[in-house]
């Protein structure tokens, strides 16, 4: 046994997760957390417009509370789903596939993917004229992102290296990264009295930089990278076969979430703008939301491309077969990748 498996299943024993009682069906309470980016909106849709509870009642569950909890950092999720304290997560894909990874084998902590909810683009700005380029960044420079290494942001940067300077060079630009919680880099970033010369931003916080003179972008990983899923909701294996109508209720409401993002997209807009912890404006969110850059679907594309990098790279031990070994049944019948 590795000590990292060593490590979950101390963990979860510590936590009670390991010989506990079964996880008590269909419960009257469901927790689940969301971040602050627009890649989370089908949270807040959800949310502002109690869709899993209208969801749940038409499956029969009667009245459901639905407890949202705000959390920024795939360790930080991770740690609170496998403490108990979370029923459903949202979060990038590089911090499932770790946690998936890590818990494979092992009923009581095991998890898989409910849905994905959004794809799009992390972008690298800077405020240095001469950076054009990911080649052309150098000691000088301080990169901000959410998390060193393991953060989404942290990943994408990781594979648009691997790209530009060769598989072996994918870690080349870490040494100049700095953690920092995206309003914080923005700030940091625009104001220009900072160690930061550059962040690699999701949406609002990559357009809100590029609103401020001096500030230019660098790279897009769409355009390096191709379609890439930002957000999804993951789940205990336990949870999920002790509660499948509210985990249907949920997949329900995120599909109803993520049409109503698609067809009504001033309507959305406005949500995320009154909704969202984050000073923006309705006009900056529907330009987002406008840009082909940005997708809201429940189907899967471009899983594998994440789980094939980390595992290249010796983040994850195991590589899924395909794209439905990360998921549960329930999303089996989509078109993913």
């Amino acid at each position: 046994m590795t000590a990292t498996r060593r490590g979950v299943l101390a963990a979860a024993g510590a936590l009670g997760l390991l010989g506990a009682a079964p996880a008590r069906a269909e419960p009257p309470a469901v927790r689940i957390s969301r971040g602050y980016g627009i890649h989370f909106l089908p949270m807040f849709v959800m949310e502002r417009q109690r869709l899993l509870e209208k969801h749940a009642a038409a499956a029969g569950l009667g009245e459901l509370k639905v407890a949202w909890s705000a959390i920024d950092g795939g360790n930080q999720i991770n740690d609170a789903m496998l403490a108990g304290a979370l029923d459903i997560a949202t979060l990038g894909v590089p911090g499932f596939l770790v946690l998936w990874d890590k818990a494979r084998g092992h009923p009581q902590i095991e998890v898989l993917g409910i849905a994905p909810m959004s794809a799009g683009s992390m972008w690298v700005n800077s405020r240095i004229p001469e950076v054009r380029t990911l080649a052309d960044f150098s000691e000088r420079d301080r990169i901000a992102l959410p998390g060193i290494k393991t953060s989404y942001a942290a990943v994408v940067l990781q594979m648009m290296a691997a790209q530009a300077f060769g598989a072996a060079n994918y870690a080349k630009l870490d040494p100049l990264t700095v953690g920092m919680p995206y309003p914080e880099a923005v700030a940091a970033l625009t104001s220009g009295k900072t160690e930061i010369t550059a962040h690699v931003a999701s949406p609002p916080f990559n357009y809100i930089e590029l609103d401020h003179p001096g500030i230019h972008r660098v790279a897009s990983s769409r355009e390096t990278l191709g379609d890439l899923p930002v957000i999804m909701a993951h789940t205990t294996r336990r949870f999920h076969d002790a509660n499948p109508k509210l985990v249907g209720a949920f997949l329900a409401a995120l599909d109803e979430a993520c049409g109503f993002i698609t067809a009504d997209k001033p309507a959305a807009a406005k949500l995320y703008a009154a909704a969202a912890n984050v000073k923006t404006s309705d006009e900056l969110v529907l330009r987002i939301l406008e840009d082909p850059e940005n997708r809201f679907s429940t189907t899967p594309v471009g899983m594998l491309r994440f789980a094939s990098f980390l595992h290249a790279v010796g983040t994850l031990k195991a590589a899924p077969a395909d794209w439905k070994a990360l998921f549960f049944p329930e999303l089996h019948d989509r078109q993913g990748s």
